[in-house]
């Protein structure tokens, strides 16, 4: 599917948008194609202050009346995703969209200061507990006329490096750097982040919610990794090679794009395209299982 967000995206008014990693890459290019269609705010979050300032200063020098809230987030703190989240619910009473674009990648094994390892942390938990903080202004939203909420989970085609059995639940408070290797840990929590977005769509079928691989985007999380990896990268993906602006185009069809062509828990490759699966990217227990483990692991959170 051609896909243009200049003229694709339809017109925004009204609506209150949340793009977690706003501050670069494919969050970034997110926030800056919606802020070019009238949306009702649009609060993004990330770690660069500095940075955000500069892309509010862009936006504003074309579309001075846009509605910018950067919320400073560093997902590998529950307590900083808490405060964030509450920021965002204390500041507004409906949320339209909600886009979970921030993530890392294939980084040294690691545990969070909450003591999970660090591409799960990041990639789902944290996600999961904005999701959780914002369900009841989620669900009161969709109750409004003419709702159409959304949430899009950036995932990846990488979700089918997961381990054996899926996701290791059960081992999820170590660095798993002796029983994984990192190309593992990171496809574990893009697994998690689709199996996540499903079982999201079959509990709160009111709101509509996909996970969508954006391609392989020239991005900072590609020039972190080793050279041969960069390497082989290129080498088999030599005329798909995405922009940061082309990688954010799935997300933002999936956000903003004609409802009646999107399936409730899909997955999708760019742009629009029902993605490819394996057995464990079906499996529906093992999605209920991370649900539950998730809700437990997250049961001391709350508004």
């Amino acid at each position: 599917m051609k896909y243009n967000p200049a003229t694709d995206i339809p017109d925004l008014s009204g609506k209150v948008i949340f793009v977690t990693g706003g501050t670069a890459g494919i969050g970034k290019e997110a926030v800056l194609a919606l802020a070019k269609h009238n949306p009702g705010r649009i609060y993004f979050s990330g770690r660069n202050a500095a940075r955000a300032d500069e892309i509010i200063a862009e936006i504003r020098s074309e579309s001075p009346s846009t509605d910018l809230v950067f919320v400073e987030c560093d997902q590998s703190s529950l307590a900083s995703v808490e405060q964030a989240a509450k920021k965002i619910v204390s500041g507004s009473d409906r949320l339209d969209i909600v886009i979970a674009s921030a993530g890392i990648m294939n980084v040294p094994p690691a545990v969070t200061r909450d003591g999970y390892e660090i591409h799960f942390a990041v990639n789902h938990i944290a996600h999961a507990l904005f999701i959780k903080l914002f369900l009841p202004t989620l669900l009161h939203t969709a109750e409004l006329p003419n709702a159409d909420v959304r949430i899009v989970s950036v995932t990846s085609q990488a979700f089918a490096m997961h381990p054996t059995g899926g996701i290791l639940l059960d081992d999820l408070r170590t660095t798993q750097g002796f029983g994984l290797v990192k190309f593992t840990r990171y496809g574990q929590s893009k697994l998690a982040n689709l199996l996540y977005a499903a079982e999201f769509a079959r509990r709160y079928p009111q709101i509509t919610a996909v996970s969508i691989h954006p391609g392989v985007v020239r991005t900072e999380l590609l020039a972190s990794l080793s050279f041969f990896t960069r390497t082989m990268a290129f080498l088999t993906h030599p005329f798909s090679m995405l922009t940061p602006a082309e990688g954010a185009y799935n997300q933002l069809w999936a956000a903003t794009g004609d409802k009646s062509k999107i399936v409730n828990g899909e997955f999708y490759e760019p742009v629009a395209v029902p993605g490819g699966h394996a057995r464990r990217s079906r499996d529906q227990k093992l999605a209920a299982h991370l649900w539950e483990w998730t809700d437990k692991e997250l049961e001391d959170y709350r508004i």
